[in-house]
């Protein structure tokens, strides 16, 4: 069959762009094995049936037209669309994480010089922008799964590529996660497993900041990785209570606050090991965290996640206090202060915030009232507002009063303001603060 050319499409072409955007699997099917259908037809603006079901979101659908041999990197698009660009349009995480698993070209840009994860990002697409940063094909793994050159066996047993490949696209980095991801596979769950998992990691982050096109953030992530590895190798080694204790290292927090500082200085000293001291990511890593006192915001984490997955900060969504994990909506019943994903991440996180339940209790009913004060003697503002008293002498109208910003949206204001801000700092306080940012991790006592 001739190549595609735009805007020439059979009568059964027009009928699946019309089933696609339908929904209707069966008939697309029905459809793609019609000779005078061809998988890769173009529609007038150069749209592939796969970029069709990418942009409406329709899964199903682009399993199957890859299924039946798709291209998912063409580009014949009048603005130079790929399907990868339509994924991150749509906002849908699983389409954009079949596209990559596809094959689909990150680096490939637009007519207007915006690549996917650009595009994704520019239309508020975070979580898809996300899925594209953190994605490392599968290929990267089974290179060390084969021996290389004199070497009598492969520096990663083929079967740990699968779930190494689990933990290295997840987007969420919350160590506590990365533990628990670990726990749940008993193949990762052996020193021997995690020390040749940590080793691999530090390969792959060599690669990438020594091939022609640099990257940086892949790097930093599986340095990251490797660390976390490392440490999970040594708790299993050392100590009795295994990575159970991590996991209470990592969440224990300090009398006043419950603030976990261990877990603060271990991603410090995760990003101070990073063995590339002039790529510009470490620097700015530095710059934002080395200024910041323990326990303050921004938190070694958020500056670290923010880096390497490109989730921007003033995203209203809520957080696990245990894991990490998005979208979490049980609070504690008792001080309504933190939230949880499920009810095994609050018992895991009771051991230390049972210690500050009572004082978040009680910050929390200070809150809500000074709140209710704060509403009421707004509404009595406003009421004045609406009641303006007019000068009797005077024929000419008063103007309106401008109500302005409230105590509350002042507040507000500046808080968003403080939360966005990242501290300044000169190159040299970068360079000092890459050695004083997170010092010798100890430890801590149980």
């Amino acid at each position: 069959m001739a190549p595609p050319k735009k805007g020439e499409l059979t009568q059964e072409e027009k009928e699946l762009l019309e089933v696609i955007g339908q929904g209707n699997v069966q008939e697309a099917g029905r459809l793609l094995g019609s000779k005078n259908v061809r998988v890769n037809c173009l529609d007038e603006h150069g749209m592939t049936p796969l970029m069709h079901a990418a942009y409406k979101g329709k899964i199903d659908m682009c399993r199957m037209l890859l299924r039946h041999g798709a291209n998912v990197n063409c580009n014949e698009h009048e603005h130079g669309y790929t399907a990868l660009m339509f994924a991150g349009l749509s906002g849908n995480k699983e389409i954009t994480r079949v596209m990559l698993e596809a094959g689909a070209d990150t680096d490939v840009v637009n007519s207007v010089g915006r690549t996917a994860a650009q595009m994704a990002a520019f239309v508020g697409q975070h979580d898809c922008v996300t899925v594209i940063n953190n994605f490392c094909p599968r290929e990267r793994l089974d290179y060390y799964t084969k021996p290389q050159g004199l070497e009598k066996e492969p520096r990663l047993p083929p079967k740990l590529a699968g779930p190494l490949h689990k933990m290295v696209t997840t987007t969420n980095l919350h160590p506590v996660k990365i533990v628990m991801l670990i726990k749940e596979n008993p193949l990762l769950a052996e020193v021997d497993a995690l020390k040749k998992c940590a080793r691999v990691m530090e390969l792959i982050c060599e690669k990438c900041m020594k091939q022609r096109d640099m990257n940086e953030v892949l790097a930093m992530k599986m340095h990251y990785l490797s660390c976390v590895f490392q440490k999970c190798a040594k708790f299993l080694s050392e100590r009795e209570d295994k990575l159970d204790g991590f996991i209470k290292s990592l969440l224990k927090g300090r009398e006043s606050d419950g603030f976990p500082v261990y877990q603060e200085k271990f991603i410090r000293e995760c990003i101070r090991k990073f063995p590339y001291c002039e790529t510009t990511l470490l620097q700015q890593l530095v710059r934002s965290i080395a200024p910041v006192e323990i326990g303050s915001d921004p938190t070694a984490f958020s500056v670290l996640t923010q880096a390497i997955t490109g989730q921007v900060g003033f995203v209203d969504v809520e957080f696990c206090t245990t894991c990490g994990e998005k979208g979490a909506d049980k609070r504690c019943s008792v001080c309504k202060m933190v939230i949880y994903c499920n009810q095994n991440c609050q018992k895991i996180h009771w051991f230390t915030h049972k210690k500050v339940c009572k004082e978040l209790k009680a910050a929390y009913e200070k809150q809500e009232l000074e709140a209710a004060k704060e509403k009421k003697r707004q509404e009595e503002r406003q009421k004045t507002e609406k009641e303006p008293e007019v000068d009797s002498n005077s024929n000419e109208e008063q103007p309106e009063p401008d109500p302005g910003v409230t105590g509350d949206e002042s507040a507000d204001v500046a808080q968003e303001e403080k939360a966005e801000a990242l501290p300044a700092a000169s190159e040299a306080d970068g360079a000092a603060g890459l050695q004083d940012m997170a010092g010798r991790v100890r430890e801590p006592e149980e």
